[in-house]
């Protein structure tokens, strides 16, 4: 199926995809003839994810999707964070702390060895 906007005018709802997996995921719903909508120009705030409106008698299909490819899709309600990346991020912060905190403490170690 496709991307047509019949979609937004019967019983739908909302799912925002992230913008990492927005290609996977309309390649999946595309392989299982799942019809959706969605319009990149009115997502104004493109990093909370892509806006898809699918239909409700899909949305049992829509979830296997989801489950199956560690999709991480939220609702306009209940936002979602993929953490795993924040988690990198926090392991990064932390090994520039600590690298920052052992050049501190050798510098003020030399300082006194020189001074003596």
């Amino acid at each position: 199926m496709s991307n047509t906007a019949s979609v937004k005018f019967q019983s739908h709802f909302k799912l925002y995809v992230l913008f990492k997996d927005y290609i996977l995921f309309e390649a999946l719903l595309n392989k299982n003839e799942i019809d959706y909508y969605t319009e990149i120009s009115e997502n104004s705030f493109v990093s909370e994810g892509i806006r898809y409106f699918l239909l409700d008698s899909d949305r049992i299909k829509i979830d296997e999707i989801l489950k199956k490819n560690d999709i991480i899709a939220s609702t306009e309600t209940i936002h979602v964070t993929d953490y795993r990346h924040e988690k990198k991020l926090i392991k990064f912060e932390f090994y520039v702390y600590l690298i920052i905190t052992i050049l501190v403490i050798l510098l003020i170690i030399s300082m006194d060895f020189f001074k003596s």
